[in-house]
């Protein structure tokens, strides 16, 4: 798996035929002006959206997947995914409903069960690493607002799923929409107590180092 884009990290933004990809357009970059903030890595600081169904998907060392509606993977496109993440690809995908029973979790559950298995998505412990690989989170995944203030399901969703190959997560799976709690403009998060884009760094930093 390549890891650089011309020696940098890079954010891709994986492009599906069905439902809608294209949401929280600002996430990326302030997630990426995290990074270039409290680590060392190389970061190019363009969003790089690729089509699931391309070959450029095998170059890409992190993806992220969201939405609301559908999804439905093509015959390309399953077997992309399947094959990316056999390969020691990482997915990070995020339901936008932030609702268990909305048709962008049922849909990508059951697209997951057909690529990898009924037992596949599993629990994530919160003592994973992925809690600890950067910043500590001690409580396992930070809370969003949108759970707080009850949208969606009215639950607060106290672990993330994963689907784990040879010992590694390769899809990561959270009902929280980081997404959207992420979405806004990377020069205000000087009103923020606390920096909620810090678990993206995780998230990003367990992709490149486990």
């Amino acid at each position: 798996m390549t890891t650089s884009l011309n020696n940098s990290f890079f954010f891709t933004r994986l492009q599906y035929e069905s439902g809608d990809w294209d949401v929280d357009q600002r996430m990326p970059s302030n997630l990426l002006n995290s990074l270039v903030e409290y680590t060392t890595l190389e970061v190019n600081t363009l969003e790089n959206i690729v089509p699931l169904s391309s070959e450029e998907i095998f170059k890409c060392p992190f993806c992220y997947i969201s939405g609301h509606k559908l999804v439905e993977f093509t015959s390309k496109e399953e077997s992309n995914f399947e094959q990316y993440i056999k390969n020691g690809g990482f997915v990070f995908a995020d339901d936008c409903n932030h609702d268990i029973d909305g048709l962008f979790a049922k849909s990508f559950e059951r697209q997951m069960e057909k690529i990898f298995g009924p037992e596949a998505l599993v629990k994530l412990s919160n003592n994973h690493e992925l809690y600890k690989v950067f910043f500590e989170f001690d409580d396992g995944p930070p809370t969003t607002s949108q759970e707080l203030n009850g949208w969606g399901d009215d639950l607060v969703h106290d672990y993330l799923k994963a689907i784990i190959i040879d010992g590694r997560i390769g899809v990561l799976y959270s009902n929280k929409d980081y997404g959207c709690e992420w979405d806004y403009d990377f020069r205000n998060k000087r009103f923020y107590k606390i920096d909620n884009t810090r678990f993206g760094v995780n998230i990003v930093m367990y992709a490149l180092t486990s």
